[in-house]
């Protein structure tokens, strides 16, 4: 008796162990899928690989500068133009002490421009 109650134990143990083993195995595998799953939205994977050839990063970082180069330049070209119409419309209002000043800034504007 003592044997088939040692052999019992051992397997009691043992179903405990495997039952421990499997809960253990299963949180792994929900952890690593959150990973992967927050790895991909973000699309950090794309960004290591970009890093790490060093020959894409530099041609994405040079584009990207162009572009904002000549956005910023357009961006400013059209913003000028239409604060220089409004201040024109401004002074065909004949408003006395604003009018001159705007005049002489739309004058200094117009020398620049040639």
């Amino acid at each position: 008796m003592d044997n088939e109650s040692v052999d019992k134990n051992i397997n009691e143990e043992n179903n405990i162990s495997e039952e421990i083993n499997e809960n253990k195995l299963s949180l792994l595998y929900n952890q690593l899928n959150q990973l992967n799953m927050t790895l991909t939205k973000n699309n950090i994977l794309d960004l290591v690989e970009i890093i790490g050839n060093k020959k894409k990063m530099l041609i994405r970082n040079l584009i990207s500068g162009i572009s904002r180069g000549i956005g910023i330049g357009i961006g400013v070209t059209i913003i000028t133009a239409i604060i220089v119409i409004v201040l024109k419309n401004i002074i065909k209002l004949n408003i006395p002490i604003i009018g001159e000043f705007i005049s002489d800034i739309i004058d200094i504007v117009d020398k620049n421009r040639y």
